[in-house]
């Protein structure tokens, strides 16, 4: 029996790993600010959902009085926002609005750091604990994001991983971050990979294959250690 907490799983890649890593008999904690309709998926699997603000300092410590001391196995930090106008024709760094640019930081940095510290009693409790941390290929070298604020972020995320990864080490828990190119969120789990394929050719990646990628690591040794993992499309021109 494992015991998952998953942030940012009321939509996208973050209800896939809801719905695709849990097994019969498990747990999972999923951290959203609005109501995840996975709940409501009828799959032998316990489920509870914490309302949290990420943007809100006092989000790290609402997630883990929750928990309040409950053993987690793994974690998966699924947590990205970018500029409004990001990934648009008309976008311009000129034209980002400081708060926006501060918000972006908070919750894709500080946000990141302050709930993993809350909640590395309860991996430590793991006989093989892992965290995951769902970067992006605007965090890697040589990628053309326009997008400063985002792109910044998804760079720290990376170094996040790296510093948690040394500190925890000394008690066997794994930290990977994986940097996925374009996922198809568009279209749900249960709608099968074959659709994906048919859609988007190889320029999106299913969430399927980022559902495979989680499951594959977390369910190594702690022998292993998985540092980081690059995952473009296969036609991804930022790969």
């Amino acid at each position: 029996m494992k015991n998952f907490i998953i942030f940012g799983a009321s939509k996208g890649l973050g209800e896939a790993f809801v719905k695709g890593l849990p097994e019969k008999g498990d747990r999972v904690w999923v951290v959203s600010r609005t109501y995840p309709n996975s709940l409501n998926v009828e799959d032998d699997i316990e489920k509870y959902w914490i309302e949290a603000d990420l943007a809100k300092p006092d989000a790290s410590h609402i997630i883990a009085n929750t928990l309040n001391g409950v053993t987690i196995d793994v974690l998966i930090y699924n947590v990205g926002i970018w500029e409004s106008k990001g990934f648009r024709d008309d976008y311009d760094f000129e034209k980002d609005d400081p708060a926006e640019i501060a918000n972006i930081i908070n919750i894709n940095v500080t946000s990141t750091i302050t709930c993993i510290q809350k909640l590395l009693p309860n991996l430590k409790k793991s006989d093989n604990g892992k965290i995951f941390l769902i970067g992006s290929t605007a965090g890697l070298e040589h990628n053309d994001f326009t997008q400063v604020s985002f792109t910044a972020s998804k760079f720290g995320l990376r170094g996040i991983g790296n510093s948690i990864r040394e500190h925890v080490k000394k008690y066997g828990i794994g930290v990977t971050c994986i940097n996925p190119g374009e996922i198809a969120t568009q279209i749900p789990l249960e709608d099968g990979i074959e659709k994906v394929l048919s859609t988007y050719g190889g320029t999106q990646i299913p969430l399927q294959d980022l559902v495979s990628l989680v499951k594959c690591v977390m369910n190594l040794s702690k022998a292993s250690c998985v540092k980081e993992i690059n995952m473009p499309a296969m036609l991804d021109t930022n790969g």
